[in-house]
């Protein structure tokens, strides 16, 4: 999660976040590049006094202007096009989560394993334990195993929400009447929090998601657990 003073995007905890963080130094890069070109050259036209009288045209440098922000525009592109491609690819995921926005809380469904359903709220400040977050924690966090492809399906009940997890690099609206889908591969165990990040009414910032990611064998005793109770 995001710390005091944490001005950077969070640390990954999934290939696909890796990916984006790259992509997203690779454009930083390329915009710090032309703004202290651009800069440079705005600089020293206020200080230089070149006359030229005879100067009607110069089709080499409006034929460098024209072409140049093409080019830099594909290396921007060429990435990003790749990487919306990878953030699409599903392939044979192990479990499959349904995830149900309403107004202001989600409802989680383990359609692989007997239909196990739960709701999830936002623990109130006055019920917060001493080391849970404030606006952050929920009393039925999703359990979800590591080193596993993850499915998540998210829809709404109502209005439109968001399904956000940043260090995941997850964000799916949920939307009534449509199931969208998206896939994510947690690669450490941890707790991972997000927040609807759709405006979805006067408590849209109440409604956090927590998942905790635990070893295989773990989210298969909880699994057995919950399917006999």
């Amino acid at each position: 999660m995001s710390t005091w003073a944490n001005l950077g995007l969070q640390d990954s905890a999934s290939p696909l976040m890796e990916q984006l963080i790259f992509f997203h130094d690779h454009a930083l890069l390329i915009l710090v590049m032309i703004t202290v070109l651009v800069g440079y050259l705005m600089f020293m036209l206020f200080f230089n006094c070149y006359i030229n009288r005879f100067l009607l045209h110069g089709q080499l440098i409006e034929l460098i202007w024209t072409f140049l922000p093409a080019i830099i525009l594909l290396f921007i592109a060429l990435p990003s096009l790749r990487l919306l491609y990878i953030l699409d690819e599903i392939n044979e995921p192990s479990v499959t989560l349904k995830s149900i926005g309403h107004q202001w809380y989600w409802s989680y469904e383990y359609s692989d394993f007997n239909n196990i359903e739960f709701d999830s709220y936002m623990i109130p400040t006055n019920e917060l334990s001493t080391d849970g977050f404030r606006l952050l924690d929920v009393d039925n966090r999703v359990i979800l195993p590591m080193n596993s492809q993850i499915r998540i399906l998210v829809t709404a009940a109502d209005v439109i929400h968001s399904w956000t997890i940043p260090a995941l690099g997850v964000k799916v609206d949920g939307t009534p009447g449509r199931l969208n889908q998206t896939n994510f591969f947690i690669n450490r165990p941890s707790l991972f929090y997000g927040q609807c990040s759709e405006i979805c009414g006067a408590n849209h910032s109440f409604m956090p998601i927590v998942i905790e990611s635990v070893p295989v064998n773990y989210f298969i005793k909880w699994i057995s657990n919950n399917m006999n109770s």
